[in-house]
């Protein structure tokens, strides 16, 4: 729906009710298909599902609120230097997607093209960056290698000297890289999925997914029975406990993934930075505020609880980096949990279980490759077999041994 000037300052003067973004549908017996997870993943793959294939019958079950897992709890960065061929292709289509986005879902989603640095402080870091650079010139991918200076001209505020404890020696720069506002993402294709017939639940957890001769057959939530044939496991952190209710295994550990932001602050960083040495990436919003994160937690565990071990280490590491950030105030901290793979790729595609399919084992990069996943995996279950686009990220790589080694470029998380 679209507003005048007018009628938006009416209804922001008056306090008007606005309607609602997405409606409320009661719990339908039966679904062509049911997405498990409201997160970007399953909202994109629903969305797609309708607009591109036809199937509206399908219902996106979350257990709490769209957006509130991994969605709501990330840093928002967009990027798509990655380091294996097929990584490369896969997360630049999902930067093409959202690139277009607010056009295509008719929602301003605040899509920011900024710039992404990857430092390089020791030789061995550099030689990763110029493989990586090569990779994404062989896929048109915009990538390369800059020395300090060219780094301090870009990022004036970073310590570029050679006297630092990890001195800059170079960086990854990825021109096409970005943030973007991660909660208008869910909105937008929550709103854009509902106005296409696709049922929404919130509150709607599942507890059980019945199977006969290795099939899906229902969906038992806490809500009641829901029949269907398909079934899409689109979570993030939980996606073991879903599988498992099915009898299909995943090499998949969960692991708590930190971030803080700063007070507001005029703007003053352009680019997005990230340093694999010191474990920590920064970005500032539109608002002025500075986002920092780090890897994830060394220790299994679904906690969402921040930590001043963390917090001690973030700032350490940022003003290595940055030092005249020393007086800026820490306004608080979150976590997220990330489904990590031995080879740092999400794990996408049909199951042993016919009508079982899953789109995890996303780590830390799971954001930026919503809209790409939600096409795929429409895709897939339309056609009943994965595309060429996600055919490496299959669950049987394991087993035969083809990897798609993504922790060079994947370690850090953004």
């Amino acid at each position: 729906m679209r507003y005048s000037a007018f009628s938006l300052i009416r209804r922001g003067l008056t306090g008007s009710d606005w309607p609602r973004v997405w409606r409320a549908h009661p719990l339908a017996g039966s679904y062509d298909v049911v997405i498990i997870g409201g997160g970007v993943h399953g909202l994109a793959t629903a969305y797609y599902l309708a607009r591109n294939h036809g199937i509206r019958n399908v219902a996106v079950l979350d257990k709490g609120y769209l957006g509130g897992g991994g969605s709501g709890r990330n840093t928002a960065i967009l990027r798509s230097n990655y380091l294996t061929p097929e990584g490369v292709r896969f997360y630049d289509r999902s930067l093409q997607l959202y690139r277009h986005l607010a056009a295509d879902l008719n929602f301003n989603v605040m899509f920011s093209r900024r710039g992404h640095l990857t430092l390089a402080h020791n030789d061995s870091s550099l030689r990763t960056m110029r493989w990586r650079a090569e990779v994404n010139k062989l896929q048109g991918v915009d990538s390369d290698v800059i020395d300090p200076d060219e780094i301090k001209k870009l990022v004036p505020y970073l310590d570029t000297s050679p006297d630092t404890r990890y001195p800059v020696l170079g960086a990854l720069y990825h021109p096409p890289g970005g943030i973007i506002r991660h909660d208008a993402v869910v909105w937008g294709y929550a709103r854009a999925a509902d106005a296409l017939g696709v049922h929404l639940h919130q509150n709607t957890e599942v507890v059980g997914i019945e199977t006969k001769g290795d099939r899906v057959l229902a969906v038992r939530t806490n809500r009641g029975r829901i029949a269907t044939p398909v079934v899409v496991n689109c979570t993030a952190g939980w996606s073991t406990l879903i599988s498992d209710m099915v009898g299909v295994g995943m090499p998949v550990t969960t692991s708590p993934l930190q971030a803080a932001v700063t007070e507001p602050v005029r703007l003053f960083l352009d680019t997005v930075i990230v340093s694999g040495t010191l474990h920590v990436y920064v970005s500032q919003t539109d608002r002025g505020e500075l986002v920092f994160g780090a890897s994830v937690d060394p220790f299994t565990s679904y906690s969402m609880r921040g930590s001043l071990e963390f917090a001690e280490g973030l700032a350490g590491h940022v003003l290595e980096l940055m030092p005249a950030l020393s007086k800026m105030r820490l306004l608080r901290q979150w976590a997220g949990l990330c489904d990590m793979t031995p080879d740092y790729s999400p794990i996408m595609g049909p199951t042993p279980v016919e009508g079982f399919y899953v789109d995890v084992g996303w780590g830390t990069y799971g954001f930026k490759a919503g809209p790409v996943s939600g096409e795929a995996m429409a895709d897939c279950v339309a056609h009943e077999r994965p595309g060429e686009i996600i055919a490496s990220f299959g669950l049987d790589r394991f087993a035969s041994g083809r990897l798609v080694g993504e922790k060079g470029a994947a370690a850090v998380g953004h």
